[in-house]
């Protein structure tokens, strides 16, 4: 049995947001907490914070809706999978729905969005696409 902790933070994004939740508590990791990062920095969640409930880490993810309660995030795909990786040269970087999604990009500089691993030209394993 494998299992994917990112898949399960993306999943755990989804259905939070299709019940119109204020937050989601996913369990702490690095990579889990760069991917949020990413998420915060491009705009598609509130905040996101790192809550200690005893010896257990939790991320707390603060989703973001629209005045009209419209939902920023309209869905998220795992693309790199623990059994087929996904990795791209930084002249072949994705662009999701021709610019209004973001792809996720672990790279050696750390964990990214597309739009700014185009702007320093390096490629990497594409980790989800988020629109």
């Amino acid at each position: 049995m494998m299992y994917d902790p990112i898949a399960d933070m993306l999943t755990r994004i989804r259905n939070a947001n299709r019940e119109f939740k204020e937050f989601v508590d996913i369990p702490f990791s690095t990579e889990k907490n760069s991917v949020a990062k990413v998420l915060f920095s491009e705009g598609y969640i509130v905040k996101y914070e790192t809550i200690e409930l005893g010896i257990k880490k939790v991320l707390r993810v603060y989703l973001k809706y629209g005045a009209g309660r419209e939902r920023i995030i309209s869905d998220l795909k795992r693309i790199s999978k623990p059994g087929v990786r996904f990795y791209v040269k930084n002249n072949k970087v994705p662009k999701v729905l021709n610019g209004l999604g973001i792809a996720v990009i672990s790279t050696s500089q750390g964990v990214m969005s597309d739009r700014e691993a185009r702007k320093l030209k390096i490629g990497g394993e594409v980790v989800a696409y988020i629109w």
